[in-house]
């Protein structure tokens, strides 16, 4: 095979200078907003073309991988149906079909069925599709729904008379997808997006029949560091404009029944005060950290004129703030009250009666496993839905007897193609980092082909940011790494919330380099322990695991052989400094504020465009979208470009760029496998090269 030589990016000397601080970016060119520029997609297009050259090799084998992948999908599988206000509501999919559609049964399964909407019919003439909400009016006559056709989360939201199957006139672009009924059906509201940010920031009352132009606006954020979302509560009287930053909130609500209603404060914001606001029976609920970092439920009479002055440690408290276990959420019966909570890492849930202090414990059996709340739309049930999942175990949704304590599995995700639980391993593992804490580590294999100390290909992956916990649960795609030998780990590194608040802090803000040390010293400790040959180990991440992923390719270049970066937040220090970008601002709670001296030094400290230095680099596969607004296409672009200029040696370094999608990447039940395949097909490659 003839040699190609990689794109070379023009250099374009721009200087960026900061607190007396200038730093030279030859590529900032790469930047094009309209993403439109034939020079930037030039270089692009020559980077895909490069990357297919490249890998040529693998093309079989990605073919294989996607069949593979593919081939373990039920073609006719369909959701759990779940009812809600006399009806049963499902998603399926028709064989080889992308999208499912919608559907409902009146009072019961075997009534005739209605389409309430098939996503392969929205989806026809775009390369991309996605669907945010599908909300049935209360008066069950219309769909108001949410689409996004270029993977910019940007979702214009229409609405669909269920009794003639006409789309009416009536739609709202450059929403955030979110869209809340009034309760007469007249009205709905919905989140604006900032034209240039992209941030949710203003509360729109849309009047059907009536032009957009003509909608009310019922709230605008004035901070841009915060953002907005919107939710009906449990007794579905109240309409919640919920306003968050990373680590401040504040919520307004308005009568569901007033189609004129105005927002009233409920309690405002303080700094690095969180809450959450529900309406239930009479009263608001609140999951709070006012009380305690790891947060508590409290609830408190309706009657508001009492309510304002009390501040939150007043009022009284339903689940107590507990130092070692974290509340992640709750769901409220008429009977029976249940909460999700993590303890030592796992999730566990519990729930009592409203008359009883005594909670009951639903047990499960997996060294290392998910389990979270699963749809409940009614109050009045006894019966709690809930979801639970494994490494070794696919997604499942049980149901339980509040009362009796009876379980049953509804559904468990069906593994096409023989798959066989027993033929696969999980463990949980604690590794003690640099500084003395304990990580933990999921991991899987296949059993027969796994050898402690032998020669397996071992992938770490990890995200680590935002309090966003790595949850061990079950991927049909890795069946097909482990079936090649591959251990797979989770590292649980400190910024995520695996143990509490307090993980997650550990790993943000002053103390980010956590999360990289973190991920290293446990890809060494596996080593050491044998769960993977020393040189067939390989690393995964996206998004701010991208960062991570950066982080400890500049940190321990030589640890790895591989590493997949898929849509990676590498050009920290310029984004954060940037106002203009989405979600900038409302991120200096996790990364810092630039613009002061000592956190512009930290952030530059790790940011890995910024600390490209000449060294041996592992073979590197970066996965990106031009329609990203999360991180922009731009930023993984100018990474790789400046990789080009300084890594030593002959690894490969390759750069595929999406041209049709955003931060999801490819849409469409089967297409996005492609991307996995080519991921996989990568570290199988690279693995068997190795001798």
């Amino acid at each position: 095979m003839r040699t190609v030589q990689p794109p070379k990016a023009t250099k374009k000397p721009f200087s960026i200078k900061h607190h007396q601080d200038v730093r030279q970016d030859d590529f900032y060119w790469l930047r094009d907003e309209q993403r439109s520029d034939p020079e930037v997609l030039a270089y692009l297009t020559a980077e895909n073309q490069y990357c297919e050259h490249q890998l040529a090799p693998t093309a079989a084998l990605q073919q294989t991988l996607y069949q593979e992948m593919t081939a373990r999908l039920n073609p006719s599988d369909q959701s759990v149906p779940y009812f809600k206000h006399g009806y049963w509501y499902q998603q399926r999919f028709e064989p080889d079909c992308e999208f499912p559609l919608l559907v409902r049964n009146k009072q019961h399964l075997s009534a005739p069925e209605e389409c309430l909407l098939d996503l392969n019919e929205q989806a026809k003439g775009f390369e991309y599709y996605d669907l945010a909400e599908a909300r049935v009016s209360p008066n069950q006559q219309l769909l108001a729904f949410s689409e996004d056709t270029l993977g910019r989360r940007l979702y214009q939201i229409k609405v669909k008379d269920l009794g003639t199957g006409r789309v009416a006139d009536d739609s709202v672009d450059g929403t955030s997808g979110e869209v809340v009924w009034g309760n007469d059906s007249r009205y709905f509201y919905y989140v604006k997006k900032h034209p240039a940010t992209l941030v949710p920031y203003q509360v729109y009352r849309h009047q059907l029949g009536e032009p957009s132009s003509q909608d009310q606006l019922v709230y605008e954020e004035a901070d841009d560091s915060f953002y907005i979302g919107l939710h009906k509560t449990r007794s579905e009287k109240m309409i919640v404009i919920g306003v968050y930053a990373s680590t401040t909130s504040e919520a307004l609500y308005l009568d569901a029944n007033d189609g004129n209603a105005q927002p009233l404060l409920f309690s405002a914001r303080q700094k690095n005060i969180e809450y959450e606001l529900d309406h239930f029976a009479g009263q608001f609920f609140v999951k709070t950290n006012a009380l305690g970092n790891n947060f508590a439920l409290i609830a408190t009479p309706e009657q508001l004129d009492h309510l304002v002055p009390l501040p939150f440690d007043q009022w009284p408290v339903i689940v107590g703030h507990h130092a070692d276990v974290l509340l992640q959420d709750y769901e409220l019966f008429n009977d029976f009250l249940v909460v999700e909570e993590r303890c030592n890492g796992l999730v566990r849930l519990r729930y009592r009666h409203w008359q009883h202090q005594q909670y009951q414990c639903i047990e499960f059996n997996d060294p290392t496993y998910t389990a979270w709340l699963g749809m409940n739309p009614e109050s009045n049930s006894t019966q709690l839905r809930f979801c639970y999942s494994s490494l070794t175990t696919p997604a499942s949704t049980l149901e339980i007897d509040l009362v009796s304590g009876q379980q049953k599995t509804l559904k468990q995700q069906q593994v096409m193609g023989g798959f066989n639980a027993e033929d696969y391993q999980s463990e949980r593992v604690w590794v003690d980092s640099r500084d003395g804490v304990k990580v933990p580590v999921s991991l899987v294999y296949k059993r027969n082909l796994f050898k402690r100390h032998g020669n397996n290909p071992l992938l770490v992956y990890g995200y680590g940011a935002y309090g966003l916990s790595e949850d061990a649960m079950f991927n049909g795609d890795l069946l097909s790494l482990l079936d090649r030998g591959f251990v797979y780990a989770i590292a649980h590194v400190r910024g995520g919330e695996e143990l509490g608040r307090h993980w997650y802090e550990s790993g943000k803000l002053d103390n980010k380099h956590n999360s990289f040390y973190d991920f290293i010293d446990v890809t060494e400790a596996l080593i050491e322990q044998g769960f993977g040959e020393s040189n067939r180990v390989y690393a995964m991440g996206g998004s701010a695991g991208g960062l991570l992923m950066g982080g400890i390719m500049n940190l321990a270049p030589t640890l790895y052989h591989g590493v997949v970066a898929q849509v990676p937040f590498v050009d920290v220090l310029t984004t954060m400094l940037d106002e203009s970008l989405p979600l900038t601002t409302g991120e200096y709670d996790e990364w810092g504020n630039p613009n002061l001296h000592q956190d512009y030094q930290r952030i530059k400290s790790y940011s890995p465009y910024d600390q490209v230095k000449a060294q041996i680099y592992p073979h590197l596969l970066v996965m990106t979208g031009l329609h990203d607004s999360q991180v922009q296409y731009w930023e993984p672009a100018k990474w790789v470009a400046k990789l080009r200029e300084y890594k030593q040696g002959d690894n490969l370094l390759l750069l595929h760029t999406d041209l049709d999608a955003g931060h999801g990447g490819k849409s469409g039940r089967f297409k996005q496998y492609h991307d996995t395949a080519k991921e996989y097909a990568f570290l199988i490659w690279l693995a068997a090269q190795q001798p």
